[in-house]
């Protein structure tokens, strides 16, 4: 299992109370590109700091943004890429590394960039081959990736099946590319992602149009001042909680975002949780649970907590869409079925579907692989299970939530981090 820093206890109770959603971590990686290539000083208030984003923020002050943090605001002066000092290092965030190498093109001259042994074995081919349409060389050697030259633009064809972050990344520089730029999408997964992409550009003065294949003309990203909504990610993980052993209200939600993972709703109507809304407040309590069919396509992040509300629920749930899981911080198919066949929930899997039979959970010891998702999903299901759960790399949290594990023990949860 190797070493690790945090185990986190966690013994069957219930929770309740008011929980605030912590802030996009999606949003907040777009809002900091935007603004770094926007020539002047933009604001980003309530940013998520969080592993990831201080990845981003790191890469982007290599590259030769200002950043200064005011309460719960970053200042950025941007608008000054210039080649790194050394190699950018992606710590282990997938949206920090395809993000930056595409905006590493920017700069002209050559940039190097790296991550954790983990992250570089993700992969990154098809933006790569997205950048060479564009007269961008770039190579991958030795975990190292090199970006040398400016994009011309044309047309541009970027796969993604496997995430639709190529096609952000693409979109991200494609205003500041010499020409026009025909991106077409070869098979895009997670299109609200995409989406959320066109929104944070929008917001900073960019306007792109259309939906599989996008016309994007030369145009300036304009400074601004940009509030990052809260994410529904984060939220998501509390609000399944909720429906399995308690009643919760999260505030901080935008019920208008196109975020993926706002999916999470429909996931719990589906399944006849009782789900309340108003404003920007979401309450869930505990519900009797019925089996669904649903597909994690364009919402991957919610496949761990589809899989644990489906262990709870009357009958068999079948999660569909799950073939790219397997390139996630962890082989999150695998992952999932292994520790849920420790908590004594029985799956079968398909080539693209799982099957996840609803019953009655037992404590275990829980190894997440160091996936944030995976630690957080088990730590629902561990509050209904008899007996102690033990959940190892309990800090892997600290990629998206730092504060998760202090909201759960806030709202009741029998939770010790030792």
């Amino acid at each position: 299992m190797g070493w690790y820093t945090m185990m986190v206890l966690v013994k069957k109770s219930s929770i309740d109370g008011v929980a605030k959603a912590p802030p996009s971590k999606s949003v907040t990686h777009r809002a900091l590109v935007c603004s770094s290539i926007a020539d002047g000083k933009s604001e980003i208030i309530t940013p998520l700091l969080c592993d990831d984003t201080k990845a981003t923020l790191e890469a982007l002050e290599m590259l030769g943004t200002n950043f200064t943090f005011r309460g719960d605001r970053i200042i950025v002066e941007g608008g000054t890429l210039r080649a790194p000092e050394r190699e950018i290092y992606c710590r282990s965030s997938g949206t920090t590394l395809r993000f930056m190498t595409a905006v590493c093109s920017l700069v002209g001259k050559e940039c190097k960039l790296t991550g954790s042994s983990s992250l570089m074995r993700r992969p990154i081919k098809p933006l790569l081959d997205a950048l060479e349409q564009l007269g961008v060389e770039c190579r991958l050697d030795n975990m190292i990736i090199s970006v040398k030259g400016k994009p011309n633009g044309g047309e541009v064809k970027v796969y993604g099946e496997i995430s639709s972050q190529f096609i952000s990344a693409i979109l991200l520089i494609a205003p500041s590319c010499e020409n026009r730029t025909l991106i077409l999408c070869e098979k895009p997964s997670s299109k609200p992602y995409i989406g959320l992409t066109l929104e944070v550009q929008r917001k900073f003065g960019v306007k792109i149009s259309g939906e599989n294949m996008f016309e994007v003309l030369q145009q300036k990203y304009r400074p601004t001042i940009f509030k990052v909504e809260g994410d529904w990610s984060s939220a998501a993980n509390i609000l399944a909680t909720a429906a399995l052993c308690g009643k919760v209200t999260v505030e901080g939600l935008n019920i208008e975002s196109v975020q993926a993972d706002k999916r999470i709703l429909d996931i719990l109507k589906m399944m006849n949780a009782k789900v309340n809304i108003g404003g920007d407040k979401v309450v869930v309590e505990k519900s009797d649970l019925e089996a669904i069919e649903f597909d994690v396509t364009d919402c991957p992040d919610l496949f761990p907590l589809a899989c644990i509300l489906g262990a709870q629920a009357k009958g068999v749930s079948i999660v569909h869409g799950i073939g790219r899981l397997r390139f996630k911080e962890s082989n999150r198919v695998d992952v999932m079925i292994e520790n849920l066949k420790k908590m004594g929930v029985r799956t079968d899997l398909e080539e693209n579907s799982l099957k996840v039979y609803g019953t009655k959970p037992l404590g275990a010891t829980i190894d997440p692989y160091n996936d944030h998702r995976i630690a957080m999903a088990f730590a629902a299901l561990a509050l209904v299970a008899e007996g102690e759960t033990r959940i190892l790399n309990g800090e892997c949290v600290n990629k998206s939530f730092p504060e998760f594990w202090n909201v759960m023990k806030g709202l009741g949860a029998n939770v010790q981090v030792i």
